[in-house]
This record gives structure tokens, C-alpha cells and sequence, in this order.
């Protein structure tokens, strides 16, 4: 049966588990299978166990609300959700030491399996941290009366990781890499947190408190002014009273006679997080389209699969240009499309701008941002629900959204006032990482624009969030919404995790982007093909390297006492240092005997307790417990007595 200590670590061990796959489980199942895990460890403390008939029936119910949550057993999301229930379960009948073994190997699986989900530093230092409560029930189920507990717990562990890193960095550098996975499961449909191709004014809110990184950009040269980062992602042209949405026209390409640069081209890289979509974003605006897209007309980029894993593509910019100078009929009467019967106030008022400054398009658009920046409009991540005429609203009642709710408003006016007009989607700012000289642009970065189509300029940038909070623009969301939450608020903790984020960038290029090409010109330097039977080779021959030396370290012993044998050596220097040195020929009982005449009270009933104590841990006992000895060591290091003036006679 195991003992109290060996079923805390296992319960330990399986309660990280279950941490390390909390972020991607439903809530409602990290708490049952928690509570779970609690109250096993209390019954097993009691003596008890779970009837079969009651495990059968657990093991049914973890089956059906997967299903019924997942719609499917097979999958990453799915497939970890059941296997760690099932590592739960496990817990509930294991009573013997080879239950407990099993569980800890399939515990140690699923803390791989946790990194299939989040391959970033932090987490993998979680993962290698959550190793040690099970290498410690491992170490404790070995049959080892009397050991210490502290030392079971972790230096055991501990010294096993640390042994075990020269080898985990030896196949990481010679094991083959390959291009697929040697296991294929469906495909993780859902798609991650990002701008997307419609928009409906409120729905960003999720993106604006999300800190999590969205892409990295380094530039050939300076880094763009924070008020000209605007990162183009989609078009949208397309209303239908609520939503914004792309356009069939809008996605046609490639139109490069469509637009004129100004100024010199900017040349950047940008280094894209996974987002399930097909969107790629550049500066505003892109000259090209990198290898595997497609730059369609509204000069926004397209990629023929979706972008599943962190992907590096270049891009040449035109930070100033007229694009479109020439509005073709269809595209006119696609970017002047409104639905009907939405919205009359806010016609009503484009009519009247119209009449007022006739064909004067610049006078209505600056008229457009007058309004929002006089008329007590407010910048804010918790706005007011919105009805059927949302704009009308937002314009007349509730006049507080933010980047989104602007945009779509201050576009419909325009197209209301007869000038073409389109809503824009990307991402605007950014933390300039001077340390590893890249633009770091976060989710809550992401923001929405407007464009509007001039006489003679072509399709112009116009951010009515600016007008309402210029230091949206400069600053970010977060520090311009004064509602969001304290958290959000603390500039110092932002700036550290922005600087901090050059360690996760390290990790990405160096660990998580070590592929096939890198190992092979990782190995051509030192002389090597790169290819497989290479590889093999060397692999082969660094294994039985690391092997003898192993073999050579365990079979070595350095030629030193025991416990007690140092610890009594510990209380002889202690008492050397205060003038009562051991004579030739002394044995320990006189030597302490004679010693403990020349201290004060305190001191010497504590030697003599000492002594006696090591008199029959020495004498008395052919293998003392080691808990004992380890008390006896503890008191040695906790005797410090007082030096001795008087000269010492020998009685």
C-alpha cells in the first residue's frame, strides 16, 4: 500500500498536471477535477477508497461532457481535456506502488503533451518544474526507511533534472528534425484572438485588454514615429447596418498600377504569432506581397493557408503615396453603399454638411472630426450597448465606444455625405525594443481606421479616434481608456513585460525556430553534411559519451566518512576555534568530557548532551536511523560556544 508521503507527491504531481492544462480546459472541469483530486487525497488520509461502480460511473460522465462540450473525442483540445480527466480518475484507484508508477509515466506524458498547446519559455519552465513532484514520488515509492522527507522532495529530483539536461540538449541538437509531426490529429478550427475580416462595433473589447504579442517587426532603418504605425490587415466595404464586412471587389488583385509612392519605400520583417487566418499585416501601405500571398485591391495582403504557425515574411511600405487616384464607377458606388432604412439622424446630418459646404469633401470630413472632438464624444473599452440604428445611438445618445464604434461612425457619415469612404482593420502603434532593435505590436494594439476617397489624393487615412483621444494614438488604448482596469493602468508593469518580451523573442528564434535548415547549418560549421546518417552518427557516439561518464561518476566514490564521522570533525573545529584542542590519543568521550569543564554552564550541557547523543549514535547502534543522525548534525551546527580564556590543565 502507499504511505501518506508517497500519495501527497502523486496527488501533487497530478494537481500540476492539471495546473499546466488549466488555460486551455473548460473552467467548470479544472474546478470538478480539482475538487476531485482534494477530496481523494483526503479520503486516502482516512484510509479509504473509491467503490469500482462509483469510478465506472465517473469515467462515464468525463466521457459524455467532453463530448458534449467538444462535440468530439479526437483533437488536441478535446483529446487533452480526456486525457487529463483520466489522469484524475487514475488517482481515484491507485492503493499500490505500481498504481502509482503508472501514474506518474502518464502524468510525465501529458506534461509534454501541454506544450503541443504553448511552446513558449515560461511555459516550458513550468513544465520542467512540474517534473519534480513526480520524480519525488518516484524517489519515495523506493524502499528507503527513515529517509528525510525534504530531501526526497527535492534534491533527489533536482540532481535528476540536472543530470538528465546534457542529454535533453544533445537530441535537441542532433535528433532529426522533420516537417510533420509522426502523429496527425484534426486540426484546431477555432480561431485565436485577432483582427478579423468583419467588424461590429463593440467586439474588439476582447483584443484591447489582450497583452498577449500579435507580430514583431524589425526595420532596415529607423523605426517609424508611433502616429505613423498603422499596420493595414483588411478592407472593409461592405455595411449592413451593424456589420462591416470585406467585398468580393475589394479581395481582386494584384493592382499595382493602382497606387503611386511618394517618398522613399520602408523595407521591414515582421515575424507573425499564429492566428488561424489567412490575413497578413504590413505598414500601411504595402508595396508587394511576400512569397504564398496575394496583394488584392484595397492593397491589403491574403495568404493562401492559414497561418497555423509563427510565420516571417518581408515587406517593402509606402509610408506617403496616392492610391487610386482615379475611383472607377464600381468601386464609387460599392465605398457610397448604405442599407436602407438605418440610421436617419445620421443621414439627416451629412445632408446638412453637404448643403452647407457644397463640394468641399476636406470640409466635410473636418467638420466630422470638429464633432467628435467638441461635442463631449468620450474614448471608452465599456460602452453602452447599441440598438438597431447603431450609429444613430452612438452619435445622438450614447456618444462613449471606442476605435471601432468611431470608425464605423464617422465612415457611414461620409458615405451619407456622398464622399467614398471605407473602414480599415489592423493594428496601430506599438513598443519600440531598443534593446533588440524590433517593433513589438500586441493584441490590444489592433485598431480600426477610416479612408475616405478625395479629388486628386486618392484613398486618405483618417482617424476619427484621434480626434476624441489623441493619446489613443500615442499612448495605446489601455492608458486612454480611463475605465479599464487597474491592472491595465500600471505603465511600469506593461514597460517590463514589453522589455522583458526580448527573452521570449530569443526563445522563439533560437529553441522554437530551430527547423531542419537551422540544424543543418548549425552542423555545417563544425564540419558536418547535416544529413541523417551523419546525424545518427554523432548522436550515437555523444550518447555512449555522455553514458561512460555517467557510468564513470556513479562508480566513483570520494573516499570520506559518514555522517557522523564529519559532523563530529564539524564540533572538534568548533571547539579548536575556542582554545581546546583534541591531544594525540585522545578518544571522543574524554576529549568532550575534558573540553565541556572549560565552557560556561550553557555551553558545556550542551556539549555533554552532544556527546552523548554521539556516543550512542556511534556506539550504541549498528546502522542509525538517518533522521536521527540528521538531528544530531543540526544540533552540532547550532552549538557555538564561547571562547575559553583560562588555560586548559589536563585533569
Amino acid at each position: 500500500m502507499l504511505d501518506r508521503r508517497a500519495f501527497g507527491l502523486l496527488c501533487l504531481s497530478v494537481a500540476a498536471v492539471l495546473a499546466l492544462h488549466a488555460s486551455h480546459l473548460p473552467i467548470w472541469l479544472t474546478g470538478v477535477l480539482a475538487l476531485l483530486i482534494a477530496l481523494r487525497w483526503l479520503q486516502q488520509r482516512r484510509g479509504g477508497h473509491v467503490p469500482t461502480l462509483l469510478r465506472l460511473g465517473l469515467l462515464v460522465v468525463l466521457l459524455t461532457a467532453v463530448i458534449a462540450t467538444y462535440g468530439t473525442l479526437f483533437g488536441r483540445a478535446p483529446g487533452a481535456a480526456f486525457a487529463v480527466g483520466l489522469l484524475v480518475l487514475k488517482l481515484l484507484e491507485s492503493q499500490r506502488p505500481r498504481d502509482a508508477r503508472a501514474a506518474v509515466l502518464f502524468a510525465a506524458f501529458l506534461l509534454m503533451s501541454s506544450l503541443l498547446f504553448n511552446q513558449s519559455l515560461p511555459m516550458t519552465l513550468l513544465a520542467a518544474t512540474a517534473l519534480l513532484p513526480l520524480l519525488a514520488t518516484l524517489t519515495a515509492l523506493q524502499p528507503a526507511p527513515g529517509a528525510d522527507a525534504r530531501r526526497v522532495l527535492w534534491s533527489a529530483p533536482a540532481l535528476l533534472l540536472a543530470a538528465a539536461l546534457p542529454a535533453a540538449l544533445l537530441g535537441f541538437v542532433l535528433v532529426p528534425r522533420l516537417s510533420t509531426p509522426l502523429w496527425g490529429a484534426p486540426a484546431d478550427t477555432a480561431a485565436r484572438t485577432g483582427v478579423g475580416d468583419t467588424m461590429t462595433p463593440g467586439e474588439y473589447t476582447q483584443l484591447l485588454v489582450d497583452d498577449s504579442p500579435a507580430f514583431r517587426v524589425g526595420f532596415d532603418g529607423p523605426v517609424p514615429p508611433r502616429a505613423e504605425r498603422y499596420f493595414r490587415g483588411v478592407v472593409m466595404e461592405h455595411f449592413d447596418g451593424r456589420t462591416w464586412s470585406t467585398s468580393g471587389s475589394g479581395q481582386l488583385g494584384p493592382a499595382v498600377e493602382l497606387m503611386r509612392p511618394t517618398a522613399p519605400a520602408l523595407h521591414y520583417v515582421v515575424t507573425l504569432e499564429p492566428t488561424r487566418r489567412h490575413l497578413l499585416f504590413a505598414l500601411d501601405t504595402p508595396l508587394d506581397a511576400p512569397a504564398g500571398a496575394t496583394l488584392t485591391r484595397a492593397r491589403t495582403l491574403l495568404r493562401a493557408k492559414a497561418v497555423d504557425a509563427r510565420l516571417r515574411y518581408g515587406v517593402w511600405s509606402a509610408p506617403e503615396r496616392i492610391l487610386e487616384p482615379v475611383l472607377t464607377p464600381a468601386a464609387r458606388r460599392l465605398n457610397l453603399q448604405l442599407p436602407a432604412g438605418f440610421d436617419p439622424r445620421a443621414r439627416a446630418l451629412a445632408a446638412r454638411w453637404r448643403t452647407r459646404f457644397g463640394r468641399d469633401d476636406a470640409a466635410i470630413v473636418q467638420a466630422a472630426l470638429r464633432m467628435f472632438h467638441d461635442d463631449g464624444f468620450s474614448y471608452t473599452l465599456a460602452p453602452p450597448p447599441l440598438g438597431r440604428n447603431s450609429v444613430d445611438d452612438f452619435l445622438f445618445d450614447t456618444r462613449a465606444g471606442f476605435c471601432e464604434h468611431y470608425a464605423s461612425a464617422f465612415t457611414f457619415l461620409m458615405r451619407a455625405a456622398g464622399i467614398p469612404a471605407r473602414v480599415i482593420g489592423g493594428y496601430q502603434g506599438g513598443f519600440h525594443n531598443r534593446l533588440g532593435h524590433y517593433l513589438l505590436v500586441r493584441q490590444s494594439d489592433a485598431h480600426a481606421w477610416s479612408e475616405v476617397w478625395l479629388p486628386n489624393a486618392g484613398w486618405t487615412r483618417v482617424d476619427p479616434t484621434a480626434a476624441v483621444r489623441p493619446d489613443r494614438i500615442s499612448l495605446g488604448a489601455g492608458a486612454a481608456d480611463a475605465g479599464s482596469g487597474a491592472w491595465y493602468q500600471v505603465d511600469w508593469l506593461r514597460g517590463l513585460r514589453n522589455r522583458i518580451d526580448i527573452v521570449n523573442r530569443l526563445w522563439d528564434q533560437a529553441v522554437i525556430g530551430f527547423n531542419a535548415l537551422r540544424q543543418r547549418g548549425l552542423l555545417t560549421r563544425f564540419g558536418d553534411g547535416g544529413d541523417w546518417r551523419s546525424l545518427a552518427g554523432l548522436l550515437a557516439g555523444s550518447t555512449g559519451v555522455l553514458m561512460a561518464i555517467g557510468l564513470a561518476l556513479a562508480l566513483y566514490e570520494r573516499p570520506r566518512g559518514d555522517a557522523l564521522t564529519r559532523g563530529f570533525a564539524r564540533l572538534q573545529r568548533r571547539l579548536e576555534h575556542c582554545g581546546l584542542p583534541r591531544y594525540a590519543g585522545e578518544g571522543p568521550r574524554d576529549y568532550l568530557l575534558r573540553a565541556s569543564r572549560r565552557l560556561d554552564a550553557a555551553d558545556a550541557a550542551q556539549l555533554l548532551e552532544l556527546a552523548a547523543a554521539y556516543l550512542r549514535l556511534r556506539y550504541g547502534a549498528l546502522h542509525p536511523a538517518d533522521e536521527t543522525v540528521h538531528n544530531w548534525i543540526h544540533g552540532v551546527t547550532k552549538f557555538r560556544p564561547h571562547p575559553v580564556v583560562q588555560s586548559d590543565a589536563i585533569s
